[in-house]
């Protein structure tokens, strides 16, 4: 079940940028309502960003609100390439390894360490030893960076070279039958919006705007857990392509009136423009 937070996550990601980075509590609270998430709860969520430094409170032409901070802005910058331009890798863009060691004296940064590269979809080769595909190289050292943990790890950007099957290895290295739910699991729950909206069955506005918000933060997750291994490795029923195909459909039926909509809450025309399109800002 999506939770209040990772939707309006998606909200200011979405559509906050294109709007100076700023939304109303009033707007915010009336838009989260047609996804059936009452105040309260959009304010305590809100209230949880703004501890973790995601969003700072400000009022604009005297009505009160919250701006993305810096943090965010950086942080949905590379969920944009991640979600919406992400590509899936080949053998031929090698394999990218991270090897760390953390002194016992700070087990939080070997945490920390864990955490983020678990978050970026990299797998377990062994211990204080991670891999993903190589095409990850700028995002992993970005990401290393930002939160200071660069200089508790080593980053190698190579082939495999002598030994091992690939195939085997990615299926040791991830839980592809875990993708294999996740990618199902979006399937089912979006299919049948596309078959809808294929035979010419009209969808309104609102409609729109709440299905592409949950939709987005429901395939938010799969980019990265699945971080783009190569096809030619996965296996033949390997389903994971089917699903982003159906969000690239679903995001071109459904992003533009779903700006139309935001637009008028707003009370704006830039966010139509977007359509739902974050990437421009990063």
């Amino acid at each position: 079940m999506l939770q209040p937070r990772q939707l309006i996550v998606s909200l200011y990601g979405l559509y906050a940028r294109q709007h100076d980075d700023w939304v109303s509590v009033a707007a915010v609270v009336r838009l989260m309502a047609e996804m059936g998430v009452d105040e309260q709860a959009v304010r305590s969520s809100i209230s949880r960003l703004r501890r973790r430094g995601l969003l700072d409170a400000q009022r604009v032409d005297g009505a009160a609100g919250y701006r993305l901070t810096p943090l965010a802005l950086e942080i949905l910058a590379e969920g944009d390439a991640r979600i919406f331009g992400r590509r899936r890798a080949t053998s031929a863009d090698g394999w990218l390894l991270v090897i760390f060691s953390v002194p016992e004296s700070e087990r939080d940064k070997r945490h920390q360490l864990r955490s983020l590269l678990i978050r970026m979809g990299f797998g377990t080769v062994a211990p204080g030893v991670w891999v993903a595909p190589g095409h990850l190289e700028v995002e992993t050292g970005d990401a290393l960076r930002r939160i200071g943990l660069d200089g508790y790890a080593e980053v190698f950007h190579g082939q495999h070279v002598l030994f091992g099957d690939p195939h085997e290895n990615v299926g040791r290295w991830w839980d592809l039958g875990a993708f294999h739910e996740l990618y199902a699991a979006f399937i089912e729950r979006y299919g049948p919006l596309r078959e809808r909206l294929a035979r010419a069955v009209p969808i309104e506005q609102g409609a729109a705007f709440a299905a592409y918000v949950e939709m987005v933060t429901s395939w938010r997750q799969l980019p990265y857990a699945d971080p783009g291994l190569p096809l030619e490795l996965l296996p033949p029923d390997w389903n994971g392509a089917a699903a982003e195909q159906l969000f690239t459909d679903l995001r071109g039926l459904i992003a533009g009136p779903a700006g139309e909509h935001v637009a008028g809450e707003l009370g704006t025309r830039g966010v139509a423009r977007g359509g739902g399109d974050t990437t421009r800002r990063g």
